[in-house]
């Protein structure tokens, strides 16, 4: 999930990892009574991405995201999205010292050296990426777990265990090795989450057959 280690704040819900909005619709806990929050979940987590834009600023966002909360990344991505060109990961790439001093004079974004320079290093990883495995969504939707290899049931409990699974950390050791910097198992997994790769969508939620029925509809890339 978004938060990725984070406690249950509605312990009055129908079930744990699940709570009842003000108009009786049940739902993961983790977006709280936030508007924004509950807007994402409900119609962007988990639903399947092939974007290669969307999945490299997933990709940056994430990185960004380490030691914060997403919904602060939330909030804050679309002013990310104006500083780093949409996201684009060929105009990043061409970004130089000028453009990380702009950065970092930026208020609206993360003004944290390490992370903006690895977004524009990671760039230039992704179009090798695209490269060698024709887009970013191939490569990484290659990494999408069997069913044999997901737990029979998603819930609170389960899900609580997954912070890291074989296949996000065989998706970060791959992309480590190409030279992406901010890309550890625990953030893949968030990615995959985030993208559809999975559907954690804690069973009982009102979002968990509708993104079901989307993945179920999807063409994987590459495939």
């Amino acid at each position: 999930m978004e938060e990725r280690v984070v406690e249950n704040r509605d312990d009055e819900g129908p079930a744990a990892g699940l709570t009842r909005r003000e108009d009786g619709t049940v739902s993961c806990w983790w977006p709280g009574a936030d508007e924004g929050y509950r807007h994402y979940h409900d119609h962007e987590w988990g639903r399947p991405v092939a974007d290669d834009i969307r999945l490299f600023e997933k990709l940056c966002l994430e990185g960004f995201q380490a030691g914060l909360s997403w919904l602060t990344i939330l909030r804050k991505r679309e002013n990310f999205r104006a500083a780093f060109a949409g996201f684009d990961p060929a105009v990043v790439a061409t970004f130089g010292p000028a453009d990380v001093e702009r950065l970092l004079g930026d208020a609206g974004i993360i003004r944290h050296r390490g992370k903006i320079e690895a977004t524009i290093s990671n760039a230039s990883r992704a179009l090798e990426l695209v490269e060698e495995a024709g887009s970013i969504a191939a490569f990484l939707w290659s990494f999408e777990p069997s069913v044999a290899d997901r737990p029979e049931r998603c819930d609170h409990a389960t899900l609580m265990t997954m912070a890291r699974t074989p296949a996000s950390e065989a998706m970060s050791k791959a992309l480590r090795k190409r030279g992406w910097r901010f890309v550890g198992p625990t953030t893949m997994y968030a990615l995959m989450q985030a993208m559809g790769m999975v559907n954690d969508h804690v069973e009982g939620c009102a979002q968990r057959a509708a993104v079901e029925a989307e993945r179920d509809r999807f063409s994987r890339p590459g495939r």
